[in-house]
């Protein structure tokens, strides 16, 4: 009797349904693949790369040119002082004068005037004359005092003779001397072609070697001053 009554409880057990422990889940759709949206991307990260390595290639290809510091007035020649060196990104299509070229380029002259802060081109000189037509260059020594402080390549000057050796002479004497022994102007409006370095001694002694441009006609009196020790310089407005 008991046993039955086992029996009959686990079969009553056993014939319940079973209860899932998991709850039914809805049925997920497929994705969708989109192989076009996956090629552009790659496509763009490609070209990203190939546009950076561009640019750090450029970077690199620099090469050092020459850059004007001075306005050259035309027909100028540059000189050490005028000119700095600047690194610029290489170009073919561009006519740059390399730095290494500078002495080649201090033998030529401006076609025209070249303004301070401009990367110098090839084409900007050329070869010429040293001399305008009808000019002649005079070398004078000047002592301080005899030329202004800011006086550079391209000012224009007038000449005098400052010779007074004749002012304590007698009246007799004082009729016979002439002009440009008594001092004077020599030339209304020179040129400035070239002034000495500052390293120069002679601008460390107070002293100052300069180069004019005058007209022939008036070369021989600046010449004759100038080897006397006479000759002053004061800056004028240019013609």
């Amino acid at each position: 009797m008991k046993i039955q009554e086992r029996t009959g409880a686990g079969a009553g057990r056993s014939a319940a349904p079973a209860h899932s422990s998991v709850g039914d889940r809805l049925p997920t759709p497929p994705r969708e693949r989109k192989p076009a949206l996956a090629a552009l991307a790659v496509l763009l990260i490609l070209v990203g790369a190939l546009g950076a390595t561009m640019l750090v290639l450029q970077a690199g290809d620099r090469i050092e040119v020459i850059k004007v510091t001075e306005d050259i007035p035309a027909g100028e020649a540059v000189k050490d002082s005028d000119v700095t060196s600047v690194m610029v990104a290489a170009d073919d299509s561009i006519n740059y004068v390399e730095w290494s070229k500078l002495d080649t380029l201090k033998t030529l002259k401006a076609k025209s005037t070249i303004y301070a802060d401009t990367v110098v081109m090839g084409q900007m000189f050329a070869e010429g004359e040293s001399l305008p037509a009808g000019k002649a260059a005079v070398g004078v020594a000047l002592k301080e005092g005899q030329y202004p402080s800011d006086i550079k390549a391209g000012d224009t000057v007038a000449v005098y003779n400052v010779d007074t050796s004749d002012a304590g002479s007698s009246d007799s004497d004082s009729s016979t001397s002439t002009s440009t022994s008594s001092g004077g102007l020599l030339v209304e409006n020179a040129k400035v072609d070239t002034k000495a370095e500052k390293s120069d001694a002679t601008v460390s002694t107070g002293n100052l070697a300069l180069t004019l441009l005058v007209d022939q006609s008036d070369a021989a009196a600046v010449a004759k001053a100038a080897a006397a020790g006479a000759v002053a310089v004061v800056h004028v407005s240019g013609k």
